[in-house]
C-alpha cells in the first residue's frame, strides 16, 4: 500500500470516474486503474462499484476512504514540519474567500501579502461558506476567510476582525432623518436583501429576528451584489445594510445615505478558517498577521454585538 494508490482512490472518490480522477493527478488512466486494481487485490476488497454510473464507493469503500484521507493529511504534514523547522513560507496555498469579503478585503492585503511572501503562490476562489466548509474538509482548500462562528468540530477559526453592519437609507426612506439607527428600527419587509447563499442574508434575518413575508410585495428580488441594492434603494424600492468595509468605496453622492448604529453596533465576525490537521499552518500565520494589521487601521470600531451567520447572537 502506497501513499500515490491512497491518493488516486481519493480522486476517484471525488470525481466519481477513473478519467477525470487521472486527469486531476496527472497519469495516464490505466496507470491509476492498475494502481488501484493492485490495491483492492492487496485488501482483498472492491473499493468501488465499477457497475454503477457514476461509479460509487462500496460500502468498505466509504470508511476506506475516510482513513485514506487522514492518511494522506498526515503524510503531507511531515513536509510541513519540515517547512517549519527551516522557516520556510512557500509553496502552493489555496484560499476561498466568500462573496460579500472578496471584492473588498483583496484589494487590501493581497499585494503586500505577495510582496512580503514571494515563495507563496496563492491560489484564490470566491466560494459560499457551504462549498468552503465541504473542500476544507475534502483538503481541496487549505484555508478561507468567512463570516464565523460556524460551529463545525471540523475548523478552527482564527478571528481577523469585527465588520459593523451600516444602513444605507435613501432620502425617501421612513428612517432617513434619523442621524442613527437602532436595531428595532428595521423592518425586514423593506429590505433589500442579498441572494440566497451568501452568510450576509442570513446575517441580516438573524438581526431582525424574523423571515421575510413576500405576500403584499410589488416585486421580488435577491441580488448577489451590493451596487445593485444600492442602485435599487436609490430608486425609493427600499433600504439595505452594507458591510462597513463596502462603505469605504461608495459615492461621494452617496455617502449621506449611510447611517451607522448606536452602540453596540451590530456586527459580523470575520475569520481565517482552516481544518483542523493544521497543515501550512506557516502560511496561515503569516495571512492572519497580514491581513489583521491592514484591517485594524481600517476599521476603529470598539463596542459591537456580533451576529452569528447561523442563527444565534452572541454578544462581545
Amino acid at each position: 500500500m502506497t501513499i500515490t494508490q491512497l491518493k488516486y482512490v481519493l480522486a476517484v472518490a471525488e470525481h466519481q470516474n477513473f478519467t477525470k480522477a487521472a486527469e486531476k493527478t496527472f497519469v495516464t488512466q490505466p496507470t491509476l486503474s492498475m494502481q488501484i486494481q493492485k490495491l483492492e487485490e492487496e485488501l482483498d476488497i472492491l473499493i468501488f462499484d465499477r457497475s454503477k454510473k457514476p461509479i460509487e464507493l462500496t460500502e468498505v469503500g466509504n470508511k476506506l476512504v475516510e482513513q485514506a484521507r487522514n492518511i494522506v493529511n498526515e503524510s503531507e504534514r511531515i513536509q510541513d514540519i519540515v517547512d517549519q523547522q527551516k522557516g520556510f513560507i512557500g509553496g502552493e496555498f489555496k484560499l476561498g474567500v466568500i462573496p460579500t469579503i472578496m471584492p473588498t478585503l483583496l484589494p487590501m492585503f493581497l499585494n503586500n501579502f505577495i510582496k512580503k511572501y514571494p515563495k507563496v503562490k496563492l491560489k484564490i476562489e470566491e466560494l459560499h461558506t457551504e462549498a468552503i466548509i465541504e473542500r476544507l474538509k475534502d483538503g481541496h482548500l487549505d484555508a478561507a476567510i468567512a463570516a464565523t462562528p460556524l460551529e463545525n468540530e471540523s475548523i478552527k477559526e482564527r478571528v481577523l476582525y469585527y465588520e459593523p453592519f451600516v444602513g444605507y437609507i435613501p432620502s425617501s426612506h421612513r428612517l432617513n432623518q434619523k442621524k442613527k439607527i437602532d436595531i428595532i428600527d428595521l423592518d425586514i419587509d423593506d429590505m433589500l436583501l442579498l441572494e440566497d447563499g451568501h452568510c450576509f442574508k442570513d446575517g441580516i434575518i438573524n438581526l431582525c429576528k424574523t423571515k421575510k413575508s413576500y405576500e403584499e410585495d410589488h416585486f421580488q428580488l435577491e441580488s448577489g451584489s451590493f451596487e445593485t441594492l444600492i442602485k435599487l434603494a436609490n430608486e425609493g424600492l427600499g433600504m439595505t445594510l452594507l458591510p462597513y468595509l463596502h462603505t469605504l468605496d461608495i459615492k461621494e453622492s452617496e455617502k449621506n445615505n449611510l447611517h451607522y448604529f448606536n452602540d453596540p453596533s451590530p456586527a459580523r465576525e470575520v475569520s481565517l478558517i482552516f481544518n483542523k490537521s493544521e497543515l501550512k499552518m506557516q502560511i496561515i500565520e503569516a495571512l492572519h498577521s497580514t491581513i489583521a494589521g491592514v484591517v485594524k487601521g481600517a476599521i476603529t470600531f470598539q463596542n459591537v454585538q456580533i451576529i452569528s451567520p447561523l442563527t444565534k447572537i452572541k454578544s462581545d
